[in-house]
């Protein structure tokens, strides 16, 4: 009992707390459950309802109405303009969603700073309920009991909205079929818009009446809508019951879980997330156990060995009479939304190349499991080599000329912008190639940046070491991370990974010993470029080592992205169904891109802390991933010369553009998102010819799987076989 009581109010402060993120969560629900909107932005709309309810409250029944009112239709409003803003990306998926909302909510929270200040605001609430009131023996603030009853009451009022009234049913219409509703009579725009207008007038209601709860200040709109996303997925898209309920338990974590298990509570929300998100993922892509027939994959792994075996035991001109004879006796087309599966006596790398070809391929793209890359075209002309590779030679040139024509700092920011460079060709590599679009890639990236930082200052300074021992690091913890996210499409993998990275950034700031913190780690020696010399202290030698590490580096990426094994890879995101019926470990092939991936993330965090001599959490936390993946967008999701770009393009508006105009590097990133979802929708390497344009959309479903009813979601095809530099 003694504990019971002990415990008893911080379980009633999480019950307020989880009702609080239940107004939020429904409002974020609603825009992504019905209207498709994956809004990164809800947070800020939260903030714009706190924000006024705050400069309006002033301890009369008077204030916290007209709060109310003016902050709910102030986020209604803004969700009726966000409306507006993604119709353009309709047929474009939620990356260019995600990444055009996460702008606008660095636009917003630059003018609500502006217009509010950058200080924390008091709130001031009625008398009557600005006291305390007897709770079993405990006295209790009755505004958050207040605030319970209005939680439940409005809790009540959605489902009834929602499940009983004409509304309610247009609005469940427009989610599961809109050609429906709009063959009823109804506009299933007008229901788009008044659905994200719901959502913010729910989010801004919530901001006002949260406010004397979580006062509005800086860091508070990303911190509610990460638990907002958490609360939708555990809840589910599909009851606001079940959202609730998820709200309730999410509350009781951060405030019960703290004084219960403090160790634990800030791992557990984000490991449920990832937990229920790779359930969910393996439920809907778990493979059947049959046989594919005498060609395809056996589940006697005897019986597939021997053939394999026989296959690269068999004489050259035997297989190519094998291979004539298959081919005349033709193969089975596939019809709409079947698998290409080949008939026996079809040779594998024909069925497989056709049907990457039917995707948007190029033929020749991919060879048979057991080919050893034989039947793959080999290089490109000697011509069109020669162009595809000047672009790279003109960056490369221009590169080295940098410490001859910036200053010292230029030069800092220059080394800063080829570790960002590195993080955003591994975002490149899943997101273009593997089709895995990522908000996690800073996890592997963190990893390599702390190995190098410790390695450092335990007397480790060997520029070598502490690349090669980062990279192994980072490829060791993506190997780990990898099976959780390989099996997952789409939005669910921007999820996941988002999981992962906050999961890691949970325990940067829980293990001190090793990450320093929140604090961070300064004061280590300088890298030694090679063996036997000295630190390096001069900005002009950190990068002249940076940028050699990054030219091996984005080597090495590009000759295996040629390879045969890249243009594999390719293969998958072009025609996963397809592959995988003609013998070919997808599984596999994935898990290796995860791998090489996260390696080349620890490579630029290791030259992060060499060009920095310090490291922060904010080096490696949320907001450093979303620009990596807009790096990537805005070079062109298969281009790693336009990767580079873009971080390079970043790094300016950031640091160098952002100096001459203090205090609003936040709005000028936001103008940078927003301009280039709008402006390059197939990045920069999409100027040239088309050279960029990314494949299937990835975060949309593959080609060979149908979209669901009612989606708008569309692919553009792409060369599979075709590798942009």
């Amino acid at each position: 009992m003694e504990l019971l009581d002990a415990h008893l109010m911080p379980a009633v402060d999480g019950t307020a707390y989880g009702l609080l993120l239940f107004v939020v969560a429904a409002g974020l629900s609603l825009a992504f459950g019905t209207a498709g909107v994956l809004n990164l932005s809800h947070g800020t709309l939260y903030a714009i309802g706190a924000y006024t309810g705050a400069e309006l409250s002033d301890g009369t029944w008077g204030g916290l109405a007209l709060g109310l009112a003016a902050g709910t239709a102030a986020a209604c409003v803004a969700g009726a303009g966000l409306s507006a803003a993604t119709v353009p990306l309709a047929r474009r998926g939620h990356l260019a969603q995600a990444l055009l909302t996460f702008g606008l909510a660095l636009v917003g929270g630059d003018l609500l700073i502006q217009l509010f200040g950058a200080d924390e605001l008091p709130v001031r609430v009625p008398e009557a309920l600005d006291s305390s009131m007897m709770l079993l023996g405990h006295r209790y603030p009755a505004y958050r009991l207040c605030f319970i009853v209005m939680a439940v009451l409005l809790a009540a009022f959605g489902t009834w909205v929602l499940t009983r009234t004409r509304v309610g049913a247009a609005v469940r219409a427009a989610a599961d079929d809109p050609q429906m509703l709009a063959a009823t009579g109804h506009n299933p725009r007008a229901v788009h818009i008044g659905v994200l207008a719901a959502s913010g007038a729910l989010a801004g209601a919530a901001g006002v009446l949260g406010a004397p709860i979580i006062g509005p200040g800086p860091g508070t709109s990303e911190n509610v809508l990460m638990l907002s996303l958490v609360v939708v997925v555990l809840g589910g898209l599909r009851s606001l019951w079940a959202t609730f309920f998820a709200a309730i338990a999410v509350g009781e974590v951060q405030t019960l879980g703290v004084s219960v298990a403090p160790d634990l509570a800030p791992y557990l929300l984000f490991a449920a997330m990832a937990a229920v998100l790779v359930l969910r993922s393996r439920s809907r892509f778990a493979e059947p156990a049959t046989a594919h027939g005498p060609q395809g994959p056996s589940s006697d792994p005897v019986a597939r060995l021997r053939r394999n075996l026989a296959a690269r035991l068999r004489p050259r001109g035997a297989a190519r009479a094998a291979a004539g004879a298959g081919a005349g006796r033709g193969t089975t087309a596939p019809g709409p939304g079947r698998d290409a599966r080949p008939t026996p006596g079809t040779d594998h790398t024909k069925s497989v190349t056709k049907s990457v070809t039917e995707s948007g391929g190029s033929a020749g793209a991919v060879a048979s499991p057991g080919s050893g890359g034989g039947a793959l075209i080999g290089w490109l002309p000697r011509r069109a080599a020669w162009r595809q590779a000047a672009p790279l030679l003109v960056l490369l040139v221009v590169l080295i000329a940098l410490p001859g024509m910036l200053d010292s700092y230029s030069i800092s920011l220059a080394g800063s912008a080829l570790a960002l460079g590195l993080l955003a060709v591994s975002v490149t590599i899943l997101t273009g190639y593997a089709g895995l679009p990522t908000l996690g890639q800073t996890a592997p990236f963190a990893v390599g940046a702390y190995v190098t930082a410790n390695l450092a200052d335990a007397g480790w300074t060997m520029g070598p070491v502490q690349i090669v021992l980062s990279a192994l690091a980072a490829a060791v913890f993506s190997a780990v991370t990898g099976p959780a996210v390989i099996r997952a499409r789409g939005t669910t993998v921007l999820m996941i990974t988002l999981a992962v990275g906050e999961l890691t950034g949970a325990v940067i700031n829980q293990f001190k010993s090793v990450t320093g913190g929140a604090d961070g780690l300064v004061g280590f020696p300088s890298t030694q470029a090679l063996w036997g010399g000295e630190g390096m202290s001069e900005e002009s030698k950190v990068y002249t080592y940076a940028l050699a590490v990054a030219v091996m580096a984005v080597t090495v990426t590009l000759l295996v992205l040629r390879s045969p094994a890249g243009k594999l890879l390719t293969g998958t995101r072009g025609a996963e169904a397809r592959m995988r019926a003609s013998g070919h470990p997808v599984g596999r092939y994935l898990l290796v891109a995860h791998v090489c991936a996260g390696a080349l993330a620890g490579v630029g965090g290791s030259l992060m802390v060499t060009v920095q001599q310090y490291l922060s959490p904010a080096d490696v936390g949320f907001e450093i991933a979303a620009f990596a993946l807009l790096a990537a967008v805005i070079g062109g999701t298969t281009s790693v010369i336009g990767a580079l770009l873009g971080a390079g393009l970043i790094v300016i508006t950031r640091d160098w553009v952002a100096s001459s105009w203090p205090g609003h590097g936040p709005l000028l990133l936001g103008v940078l998102f927003v301009a280039a979802v709008y402006l390059l929708p197939h990045g920069l390497a999409g100027l040239r010819g088309g050279s960029g344009r990314s494949g299937p959309t990835p975060d949309g479903p593959r080609p060979d799987e149908q979209p669901p009813a009612g989606s708008t979601s569309a692919r553009t095809p792409t060369p599979a076989g075709k590798v942009s530099s």
